[in-house]
């Protein structure tokens, strides 16, 4: 009689404890600031930003992580500049023609053609006219009119500065150079 008191006493407490519990909501918070987070004005002049702006400024100098300036501004002067003084920092062991090529394919080929002619598919389907070869004698290209260009662009043709680190630009400029050479043969 006493083990069936016991396991009555028992029953009755675990139904007490079970049905005491809410499953709407939680018991017990113990970090009530991880349930429910305190609002802030995120572009209030009064907390983060002193300028009143959506973010701090830069200071003056500084240069983005991974980011080397390119002294050589983007005008006709530049260009020329670029195309009589500018020299490639690799020398002839760190040009790698194989990812120069895969990056030329994946970037110009497509409106310069896979031989540097002109004749990539956009220039036969007509949908980009005039693109020049690489061998026209009025251009004469070096490989720093070349690193220029792909740096800034130039007519039609946009900047990949974005696209293209500096040392794939590198890469890219000496394969055209490459076909440069190809194609004066």
């Amino acid at each position: 009689m006493k083990s069936l008191i016991k396991i009555f006493a028992i029953a009755v407490v675990l139904i007490s404890v079970v049905s005491c519990q809410e499953n709407g909501r939680p018991n017990y918070q113990f970090m009530p600031n991880m349930y429910e987070s305190v609002g802030y004005e995120t572009y209030s002049e009064t907390t983060a930003f002193r300028n009143g702006v959506e973010a701090q400024l830069p200071a003056e100098g500084s240069v983005a992580r991974g980011h080397i300036p390119f002294e050589i501004a983007n005008d006709l002067d530049g260009y020329n500049l670029a195309k009589e003084s500018l020299m490639s920092p690799l020398d002839s062991t760190q040009i790698d023609t194989k990812r120069g090529k895969e990056l030329y394919d994946i970037y110009c080929g497509i409106c310069h053609g896979m031989k540097g002619d002109g004749q990539g598919t956009l220039v036969k389907r007509e949908k980009i006219l005039g693109v020049p070869k690489y061998d026209d004698a009025g251009r004469n290209i070096t490989v720093g009119s070349v690193y220029h260009t792909i740096y800034y662009g130039k007519n039609a043709m946009g900047s990949y500065s974005n696209q293209l680190l500096e040392e794939e630009r590198w890469q890219v400029a000496a394969y055209v150079m490459e076909l440069k050479a190809d194609l004066e043969k």
